[in-house]
């Protein structure tokens, strides 16, 4: 009942956040029941079983990140909903699991969409196509599908309360962001960059690929050495964790020497923002780069193409895109006050917009470096 209370107060953005996070669920929870539906159909297939599992991870990781991204994003964006809580009683731990359980809710929801569509298609509605699939023809365990699902509200409801920190949950708690970053934080990832780069150029030397038993990759992407996938997947990890850093560089970049007050502007702004908004674009800078890497390959051998892994693409994208947007939203919502302040010091909106398509551009030019370096990795390591 509470819940329903809070939705009554939902604007369009609330609205379409927690729709995004039922569908996004539905889907995770329809490829659970479709791993489901295949275990009930082969019963001698366990190894196969336990593969289809496996790939509803990146699924279910990819819901989970939004989430939490999305759960982070509420203290800042609806100061008043916070307000009136703490002022019926409400403590920190208590608006935390709150917003952690709305979006349990939501995936709840689409969990038990996803559920019904299933038992639905099992009454003898479904082609013959689909029937290993929805596992027709055997009985169907209720303890299954209710302890696969609980997995999605679960994953989502732990991250979501994860996410939101203690000294943000509450109005005026916010402390000011660090906009620096550690030795350690440049440190570590060049040092992967480096060790990837190094595995790759192993992995494509001359007589490399009669060298030790090929590495057979899923969606039907040929094979490939275990130098180049280690390559690869230290390359990437690395280049992803030094898109905060490089951020913070091109902002300072920005505002080097004796900046015109759009430099300033922009470049200021993107050296604050930086430690905020590297992990979203990491991860949606990553998986972009992935899905054209498989796109190219799948072009060259068709044959080659599967369509349930561009599906599941489809999904960690559309997390990845709406994690992003969420965390514009926050900061959007945290640089209100800086913005009302300068129009009310005479500051040209001409201006401010100018500032934010020089960041916009600076971020983009950040992104398509540590992209296609990541694309090209992995372009590398497929034959």
């Amino acid at each position: 009942m509470f819940y329903l209370r809070l939705a009554r107060g939902y604007r369009v953005p609330d609205l379409g956040r927690w729709l995004l996070t039922a569908l996004a669920a539905a889907v995770v929870a329809a490829f659970l029941l479709r791993s489901l539906g295949r275990a009930m159909s082969e019963p001698h297939g366990a190894e196969d079983a336990l593969v289809r599992l496996l790939w509803c991870l990146p699924p279910l990781a990819a819901v989970a990140w939004f989430a939490a991204v999305a759960a982070r994003s509420v203290p800042a964006r609806r100061p008043e909903r916070i307000a009136g809580l703490t002022a019926a009683g409400a403590g920190t731990g208590r608006i935390r699991a709150l917003i952690a359980g709305e979006v349990a809710l939501a995936c709840v929801l689409g969990s038990l969409l996803a559920l019904l569509l299933f038992l639905v298609l099992r009454n003898d509605i479904a082609g013959p196509s689909l029937a290993p699939d929805l596992g027709m023809g055997v009985p169907l365990p209720a303890a299954a599908p209710v302890t696969l699902l609980a997995l999605v509200p679960l994953t989502a409801g732990i991250a979501a309360a994860c996410s939101v920190p203690a000294a943000d949950a509450l109005p005026g708690g916010r402390t000011s962001a660090r906009t620096g970053f550690g030795p350690w934080r440049i440190a570590l990832p060049t040092g992967l960059v480096i060790i990837g780069a190094a595995l790759e150029l192993i992995a494509l030397r001359p007589g490399a690929a009669v060298d030790g038993r090929p590495i057979h990759l899923p969606a039907g992407l040929g094979s490939t050495s275990t130098a180049a996938l280690g390559g690869w997947a230290a390359g990437a990890i690395g280049l992803a964790l030094l898109t905060g850093p490089l951020l913070g560089w091109t902002g300072r970049l920005l505002a080097l020497g004796r900046p015109t007050p759009l430099r300033l502007l922009a470049g200021r702004g993107l050296t604050a923002q930086a430690r905020r908004l590297g992990p979203p674009l990491a991860v949606l800078t990553l998986v972009l780069a992935v899905v054209l890497t498989t796109i190219r390959y799948w072009i060259g051998t068709p044959d080659r193409a599967d369509g349930l892994p561009a599906v599941e693409a489809g999904l960690v994208l559309g997390c990845a895109i709406a994690a992003v947007v969420a965390r514009l939203a926050e900061v959007r919502t945290d640089r209100r006050g800086v913005t009302e302040a300068l129009l009310r010091l005479g500051t040209s909106p001409r201006l401010l917009f100018g500032a934010i398509a020089l960041r916009t551009l600076a971020v983009g030019t950040t992104l398509l470096l540590t992209g296609g370096a990541t694309a090209a990795l992995a372009a590398a390591g497929l034959r």
